[in-house]
């Protein structure tokens, strides 16, 4: 098997652009030594193999051992990240903090007091413009330290402020901490589990929030304070499926962003997962407008040098993007126009493969069978869910549902009614074993049941029964994950009305943008 994506060297040397290697080959050549000799013929060795084979890098490297390799391996990493410590450290509010701490750090052990105070000095007052708290505290200590041990002059006053300080960025950064805690958990519960599934799931979210929520956190002003909060109610309402507040949320998560733009650029990567989920909550309320406006000023975001020069930045919002892409097509119903985006997508992905989470791919193959299934290619639908339902993890119990659940009316549309019976039990099995039915879906499984022991003629006054019945809970919280996952009512109304279900979306989009139209006249 490759060891392509494993090998912590390989894949660091493969991350490389063009302008970082050509960086590295001139910083260490600067050093003459035969041990930094070496490390090159290692590295263009690494760069040219297209999988990562020890054995066949040792035939590479004549007279090199095994052991030597694994120091000449170790040396090479740090050498690496040296280099691109030195050509990123502009680029970076935190690399350059932390580097004046180190010349202050330097400075201190040489004696120089004086100079390495004027340097934490200057450092203390950019940590504070780009509201970088976390930083303060080692500069704090090393202030205290050196005026505890070396300086006497003017002793009292600063020590009363190096104190009043200290006490002051220990009661910040413990509020950010729980607020980012905060965020962090409800996020990795929504990954573990999907949306809330019941009145016990709920209950749940709610008590953790209530518990865990600092009892002044609404009344904090900074920017990461009142980051933090927004993040924690966006995923505590995204759980819940409240839309509205999750819509209410994302905007305010956004907007912080907009009434500060230095923080565009010194925190993009939280920028970036801001407008994704406003996009979602567009996506969510249907507000097309809105949608559109929005995906537009991130994909003009997007085009700019600070995405576009940083690999991390490229990457997210190629993601984020790409699944808005595809979303809107979901949400006109073009879902044919929509399949132009794959190829683009998974040859991105495989380039890309190193650096996104499972998460992603999970979520890109089921938008993917989604596109195919409202395209009518069951089959090839059909091939995507298989890589959900055949992936081995324990994340996002939900997606694994309604991949199945997918998988199954595919199979309906195909006509495989030999195996609709035993994949119905099956599906149904795992939803009540992850706790994941529904209403929704046990009225469904009930349909599909006996639509194909009936006849045509007797199916459609059946199918008018299942649509009454599901559209009664098209507004019940705990049921829209089965509209959220899938137009299930488009899918009945698709079989009732004898049209593609393309066809129905797309009607209902265009009814919606013509309203929207009369209401702004109006």
């Amino acid at each position: 098997m490759s060891n392509r994506y494993t090998d912590a060297l390989f894949q660091l040397i493969h991350s490389l652009e063009k302008s970082e290697k050509r960086h590295f080959k001139l910083y260490i050549k600067r050093s003459s030594s035969n041990e930094n000799l070496k490390i090159v013929q290692l590295f263009d060795a690494l760069d040219k193999m297209n999988d990562y084979d020890e054995r066949i890098l040792l035939k590479k490297l004549k007279g090199t051992e095994k052991p030597q390799l694994y120091n000449l391996r170790t040396h090479l990493y740090k050498q690496i990240l040296a280099s691109l410590r030195l050509l990123k450290s502009s680029d970076s509010i935190d690399l350059q903090l932390n580097e004046q701490f180190d010349y202050a750090h330097i400075l201190y052990k040489k004696g120089l007091f004086v100079q390495s105070l004027k340097i934490l000095e200057r450092a203390k007052e950019t940590a504070k413009a780009n509201q970088k708290y976390n930083y303060l505290t080692q500069v704090n200590a090393l202030e205290k330290r050196i005026e505890m041990l070396h300086i006497n002059r003017s002793m009292e006053s600063r020590a009363e402020m190096l104190a009043n300080e200290a006490n002051e960025i220990s009661d910040r950064i413990g509020i950010l901490s729980k607020l980012s805690n905060l965020a962090l958990q409800l996020y990795g519960w929504y990954i573990k589990h999907g949306h809330a599934r019941n009145e016990r799931d709920e209950t749940g979210v709610k008590k953790f929030l209530k518990d865990h929520l600092p009892a002044n956190a609404h009344n904090q002003t900074g920017f990461y304070e009142r980051l933090y909060l927004y993040q924690s109610y966006c995923w505590y309402a995204f759980i819940r499926q409240d839309f509205i507040m999750y819509y209410r949320y994302s905007q305010k998560w956004v907007d912080l962003f907009d009434e500060q733009p230095l923080m565009i650029r010194v925190e993009t990567s939280h920028y970036i997962k801001g407008v994704h989920n406003l996009l979602n909550a567009h996506f969510d309320l249907r507000n097309h407008a809105r949608f559109e406006a929005t995906l537009r000023k991130f994909e003009e975001f997007a085009q700019t040098d600070r995405v576009k020069d940083h690999d991390n930045f490229r990457i997210q919002a190629f993601i984020y993007i790409n699944s808005a892409k595809i979303n809107q097509h979901l949400m006109q119903g073009t879902f044919k126009e929509g399949l132009s985006l794959v190829s683009y997508i998974e040859e991105k992905l495989e380039e890309y493969a190193p650096f996104i989470d499972e998460h992603r791919i999970l979520v890109f193959n089921y938008k993917i069978a989604s596109l195919y299934f409202g395209s009518g290619d069951y089959n090839t639908s059909i091939d995507y869910l298989q890589k959900i339902i055949n992936y081995n993890t324990d994340m996002r119990g939900d997606l694994q549902c309604y991949a199945r659940v997918l998988h199954l009316l595919a199979h309906y549309e195909l006509g495989n009614f030999e195996i609709i019976e035993s994949l119905i039990r099956s599906v149904y099995r795992f939803m009540s074993k992850m706790q994941n039915l529904t209403v929704i879906e046990e009225e469904m499984f009930a349909f599909l049941r006996n639509s194909f022991r009936i006849s045509r003629q007797k199916l459609k006054p059946e199918l008018e029964k299942f649509l009454d019945k599901i559209k009664q809970f098209e507004k019940s919280r705990f049921e829209t994950r089965a509209f959220a996952y899938l137009d299930i009512i488009s899918w009945v109304e698709s079989k009732l009305y004898d049209k593609p279900l393309s066809t129905v979306i797309r009607e209902k989009y265009l009814r919606s943008k013509k309203m929207r139209l009369k209401t702004v006249e109006a």
